[in-house]
Formats: structure tokens, sequence, C-alpha cells
């Protein structure tokens, strides 16, 4: 592995990539019985008395700067690996991996911790080993141990530690080398949810700041909330890079599948993920900014429930001319249409859709009115097409919509049928920096000058 050590500095921000793995494999020696060891050293490379397990296979990834990046996947599927081989703790049988930046790994918990060392020693310890000098640590220590929470325990050895204080010591020291890469690996889910919070809050600055952040969580609600990009890992192989919200689907799929149906399940995950590295090595592939149309964006999270009468059929979005559109932008009037067709006698029907972020977060909606006395009755083999209009006051990012029908089925209110993530969309780049947060409010801002003097001034 190289490492290309710059100087940290939330202003710097280069276009080259933080992380570039290239067909990285690792393979570990199986021996089933401790002579088996012994044996091997003593046939002198004449025989073979081990299995092979590949916990890597052909890896590639490249990591660009200032994102995060989660990996995810079952036990066993080579993250941790992968991790440690990025870390430089792994040296991998094939391939080659580049780091441009100064990193600072959580991999296991108390890894580099001297167990009879105390706190304070290991502080000292550890951020050295990450690079900080004797001053800087000095200027520093005060701050990592604010931040653990641990001044109590800071001069006792880290044996007589819990789980939950190891990490509690480990990331405040990781964080506090102002790291230009962090890799994080599984450790935040030890400790008590205000710490776990804590530090979610810090990897949020810090991504803010332009840090890359690399790390392997089961927990896909924090992977879809802190990451730009996802990569679902199985037998050392990378299956599909792409979209958190779509990679966690594809996680939840391959983890509860059923044998019978895995193998296949995981060949169409690995197709999927093949046709969107495609796409993206074609330079954006389908993607066309004019049309504002991306035929990568895909829901593979849709869910649909009911079916009981009614049936929604291509749900899209388009533009106020009639043009199917996925990449919008902001202050533009779209119209959100779907069909909807009929199999049976349904009164009073109502029809909605909502708008949600990547993470889940609801941004909005519209229905018709509830208490309308003249909705819609419709019986069978009726179709119809429903239109939503709006203007995108949406902040640059992807979203999803769900769209649903109900109504009077045998003078009962029921769902008659319902798509959750029915489409996704992308509101594109928006030159103004001045707004935040997931939707323009249309705020003006001013600024009152009164250039007369403050009182008991005047010359």
């Amino acid at each position: 592995m190289s490492s290309d050590a710059t100087p940290s500095g939330t202003a710097r921000r280069a276009a080259e990539p933080a992380i570039v793995i290239e067909n990285v494999s690792k393979a570990f020696s199986i021996f089933k019985r401790p002579a088996d060891r012994l044996l091997q050293m003593l046939s002198m490379g004449r025989g073979r008395y081990y299995d092979v397990f590949m916990a890597l296979t052909n890896v590639s990834l490249t990591v660009n700067r200032g994102e995060t990046v989660g990996i995810v996947g079952s036990n066993g599927s080579g993250k941790s690996t992968l991790l440690q081989v990025i870390a430089g703790l792994l040296q991998p049988n094939g391939g080659s991996v580049t780091v441009h930046g100064r990193p600072a790994a959580l991999l296991e918990l108390g890894a580099g911790f001297n167990p009879e060392f105390t706190g304070r020693e290991n502080i000292y310890l550890n951020a050295a080993i990450l690079g900080l000098t004797q001053e800087e640590i000095d200027a520093r220590f005060d701050s990592i141990v604010e931040f653990s929470g641990l001044a109590d325990f800071i001069d006792r050895a880290v044996n007589t530690y819990s789980s939950g204080m190891y990490v509690r010591l480990a990331f405040s020291i990781a964080v506090s080398v102002d790291p230009d890469i962090l890799i994080v690996d599984e450790a935040l889910a030890v400790g008590d949810e205000g710490f776990q919070r804590k530090c979610l809050a810090r990897i949020e600055a810090m991504r803010d700041a332009g840090a890359t952040i690399l790390f392997v969580s089961h927990a896909m609600g924090m992977v879809t909330q802190l990451c730009d990009r996802a990569v679902l890992m199985d037998r050392g192989e990378v299956l599909i890079d792409g979209e958190p919200k779509e990679v966690a689907s594809n996680y939840y799929r391959l983890t509860h599948a059923p044998g019978a149906d895995r193998e296949r399940i995981r060949t169409e995950i690995l197709d999927r993920g093949h046709a969107v590295e495609a796409a993206s090595a074609a330079g954006g592939g389908a993607k066309d900014v004019e049309s504002g149309m991306d035929a990568t964006f895909v829901s593979e999270s849709r869910v649909e429930h009911g079916g009981n009468g009614a049936t929604i059929q291509d749900p899209r979005i388009e533009t106020v001319n009639g043009q199917r559109v996925n990449l919008l932008v902001r202050g533009r009037s779209y119209v959100l249409r779907y069909d909807v067709s009929f199999e049976g006698d349904c009164r009073k029907v109502r029809f909605a859709t909502l708008f949600k972020t990547k993470t889940g977060v609801e941004v909005g909606g519209r229905a018709t009115q509830r208490l309308a006395d003249d909705l819609p009755s419709f019986t069978s083999g009726d179709r119809i097409s429903v239109a939503f209009e709006f203007t995108c006051t949406l902040m640059p990012g992807t979203y999803f919509a769900n769209t649903g029908v109900n109504g009077l089925v045998n003078g009962e209110r029921d769902s008659l049928h319902r798509i959750l993530d029915a489409l996704m969309f992308q509101v594109l780049p928006d030159p103004d920096d001045s707004l935040v947060g997931i939707v323009d409010l249309g705020i003006i801002p001013s600024i009152d000058f009164d250039p007369s003097p403050a009182p008991g001034t005047e010359a």
C-alpha cells in the first residue's frame, strides 16, 4: 500500500481521489489442526497442509475526497478485511491500494491499546502512532478527554475499562488528529446511545468540513443518513456500488433471502451493479441533463401494498409540457402523474403522493380532500390519470415519492393500492450556495444598516 500524506485542512479539497483500490485480493491460510501449521513450516513449501480462504477477490473501489462511503454486507463478506488493507494493517496478496491524505482508523475494539497502560498513556501512544507530535498531543489532550467523558478514569489501566469506555477513548483519539480520511469498522455499535449520537454529530461535522469517511456498519439507517454512496459486499466481492438507499434495499433482499433464492438474488444484484458501473464508465452513463433523464435512477426499494380493487400504474414526473424527467431543477414546475385502473366498484376515492429524502424523512405531500362531498366513484373497468402539479422547492439531492389510492369498499374506507418509493428522482446541483436544509422556504435575508453613531460616541 502506498500513502501520499498531505497537510490537514478543510480549505483543501483536491480533485484527485482519496482512496484508490485496484483489483485487491486477500487470501488467508486456514489450518484445521495446530500440528498442520508446524508441518507446513517443516515442508519447506513441498507440501500443503492448509485450505485457502479468499477474503477478498479482485476488489476495485475509488473513494473521492470529501465523500462518505458505507460498506455493508453480512458477516464474513470481507468488509473488515478491506478496511484493514486500506489502513495498512494487512498486506494484499494481489492488487494495490493508494491513499492520499492522513488516515485515522478505528477498527477492532481496543486495537493499538496497551491494556496495562492508563488511558492517559494510551492517548499519547495512539496519537503518536497516528502522526501527532508530543506538542500536538499536549495541546489536544484536554479536548480528547472531554470528548470521551472519561476524566474520572483517565489514569486507570485500560484493562479495567468496559467495551463502551474503550470505544469512547479510541474514537476521541481518532477524530482529534484532524484526519483527512476517517476509517471506522462497526466500533460505533458499542457504547451508550448518547455517545453514539455524539460520535455521529462529530462524523457529520467532519464530513461537512471535507473529510473523507469510510465505515462499515450493519445499521442501514446510519448508512442512508450519513453516506453519499454505499457498497454491498458478499463473499469478498463488491456486488453493487451506488445510492445508499438502493444498496440498503439490496442488502435486506440478500440477507433475508430464503436459502433457495439467495443465489438468484445475488446474481440479480451483481448484474445490477455491473449495469450501474458500465453506465458510470460511459461518462455519467444514461444521465442526460439536457433531457432531464437518468436511466440508472430506478427505485430498488419499491414496495407495494393493496391491490384491493385498484392498481396504480406508471408513476412518473413530467414537465408542464409532458416530457418525462427524473432530473429536476429547483424553481421549475412539474407534474407527478400516475394512472389508476379499477377492478371493482369503489366510492369516494382519494389519491395521494408523498415526497421523501433518501433517508426516509417525509418532506411533504398532498391528497385529495378528506371531507369533500364530491369525491369521485368508479366502477370496474374504469381507467384514469391522476396529476399533482408542484413547483420544485427541494434542495439538491436524491428523493423518492410514494403514491396511493384509497376509497370506500363495502362501506368501509380502505387502501386500494399503495406504492412506497414508487419513483426516484434527483434535484440537480444549484449555483446558489446561500440555501441550506431540505426545502427552499423562500426566505429573503435583509440587513438594516443604521449609520448614525451609538449614543455617547458622537464626535
